[in-house]
């Protein structure tokens, strides 16, 4: 890969990973109801998530849904509904203190949401068919679109919790962190539209 594309990679990531989508939406829920050290596991989990199946698509499980069609609209369907079941717990999820079972998503659950997450599956598959040569090391490849991902993972993860951090301290009713959640959860909801509109 030249210099050039490698930039033009590092741009798309960190576009891709920035822009409003089902992680971001998630992750602005979780700083504003539960602070930013405790959605630390939740971060990492799409640090490493998300760079793990742009990798495991760029070996070959991509060939995978072209000869079975059928799995990418199955994916398809499920992801969605998962995305409708989180916006539900988000909708009705009120503040963290007092409610000793409220918990964000651990490093784990956030690795697997990855896998159903079709927005993800949409960006891993365009970054790697624009920025890898199909006549090239396919390993060597993959390994480094995954990496940039990793790096541009790292910054958005940061700025939409810290984002979800400060709207939380702003809302300081319970009223408030409601109504905050419903547009968090309606966020997440219309994320989908895009899917189906593909």
């Amino acid at each position: 890969m030249n210099e050039t594309l490698f930039w033009a990679l590092i741009g798309f990531a960190l576009i891709v990973s920035c822009t409003p989508g089902p992680n971001n939406a998630m992750l602005t829920a979780a700083g504003a109801n539960f602070g930013f050290r405790r959605s630390i596991p939740h971060m990492l989990g799409i640090n490493v998530g998300f760079p793990a199946m742009v990798l495991a698509i760029g070996l070959g499980l991509g060939t995978v849904f072209q000869a079975f069609p059928w799995l990418h609209i199955a994916l398809k369907y499920i992801g969605a509904a998962y995305l409708l079941f989180l916006a539900w717990k988000i909708a009705n999820a009120g503040r963290a203190a007092g409610r000793e079972n409220a918990k964000p998503f651990t490093f784990l659950q956030a690795v697997a949401f990855q896998w159903v997450n079709v927005k993800g599956w949409i960006n891993a598959v365009g970054a790697l068919s624009a920025y890898t040569d199909p006549a090239g090391d396919a390993f060597g490849e993959a390994s480094r679109v995954a990496l940039v991902y990793v790096g541009a993972t790292i910054v958005s993860n940061t700025l939409w919790c810290g984002f979800g951090v400060a709207i939380g301290r702003l809302l300081k009713t319970e009223r408030a962190l409601r109504w905050f959640n419903w547009i968090m959860a309606a966020a997440l909801a219309a994320s989908i539209v895009p899917v189906f509109l593909v």
